[in-house]
């Protein structure tokens, strides 16, 4: 079996790939709605974006966008198709990677299966600017590795006590066993900018007195009547109703992340799927030590 970990560091020929964990512990925070938002948003300034939905066992990402896909990722898993094969165009240009819905061994991937995913990357030839996961609720195996294996890990949490408390657990986990030190935190839904600075206090009180986590407070989304009338039009909500006040804070949000600095050398984490986007291969790549 080959250490990865060292494969990468062998490889210095870097791209700027920019890779972002979209996460939260709790469902129904507004995960894939930041997600798909961020995505077009950055789209539409031009990059070249990717979205990954994440969430193997309930994906929804190509549904949010009204798009269909005839195969996603179990298919991949299977030895059905490739990678590439199932990639679908959304609005401005983005690639969608989809996973399947309702289909639980999916979202209880074995070792192997999860390597076959992460090997799965390794064969896109896509040039992208960025990449964003759009992860599974709760703390499991995948959703964990996704948030290790990306430069940057947002956390998006709403102002009721179980997001707080999970979106704490995540974290904690990540910062403890994973040595994941730095999050980005996006207030979503909420009243006033007050209201999310509040809930960015909330959460830093409890993660300053027991872990060493840096958290940053990257963006307050509005609660906006928008974003649920274009989620009904299957569009998201920079797209739909661009001068809403959800709208402007995605796409501030999104303008921001791009300039997000990409490191210079892989880090200490799984690399994981990034081993593609992140590394320019070389000619004469040098092969992973067995």
């Amino acid at each position: 079996m080959y250490d990865q970990a060292s494969g990468l560091r062998r490889m210095t020929q870097l791209t700027s790939t920019k890779v972002i964990t979209v996460t939260g512990g709790k469902g129904g925070v507004g995960k894939t709605n930041v997600t798909l938002n961020m995505a077009i948003a950055m789209a539409r300034q031009g990059k070249r974006v990717m979205v990954l939905d994440a969430d193997l066992g309930l994906a929804n990402v190509d549904v949010m966008l009204g798009l269909r896909a005839t195969r996603n990722l179990a298919h991949v898993l299977a030895g059905v198709c490739d990678l590439k094969d199932i990639i679908v165009e959304g609005p401005y240009g983005v690639k969608i990677v989809p996973a399947s819905s309702g289909t639980q061994n999916m979202a209880e991937l074995t070792a192997a299966q999860h390597m076959g995913l992460i090997r799965a990357f390794s064969t896109l030839e896509d040039d992208i600017d960025v990449l964003l996961v759009d992860t599974a609720a709760g703390i499991s195996d995948m959703v964990l590795s996704f948030s290790r294996a990306a430069q940057d890990v947002l956390v998006v949490v709403c102002d009721e006590p179980t997001s707080i408390t999970d979106a704490y657990a995540l974290i904690k986990i990540l910062s403890r066993e994973y040595d994941v030190q730095r999050f980005k935190i996006v207030a979503n839904m909420v009243r006033s900018y007050r209201e999310g600075r509040d809930l960015f206090a909330k959460l830093t009180r409890v993660t300053e007195r027991f872990l060493q986590a840096n958290l940053e407070l990257v963006a307050c989304i509005p609660l906006d009547d928008s974003v649920r009338q274009s989620v009904k039009r299957q569009r998201v909500v920079v797209e739909a109703f661009p001068r809403s006040p959800a709208a402007l804070a995605m796409t501030a949000l999104a303008s921001k992340a791009v300039t997000w600095p990409v490191p210079s050398s892989p880090g200490g984490h799984l690399e994981f799927f990034v081993e593609k986007l992140l590394i320019k291969r070389p000619q004469q790549e040098v092969p992973f030590s067995e």
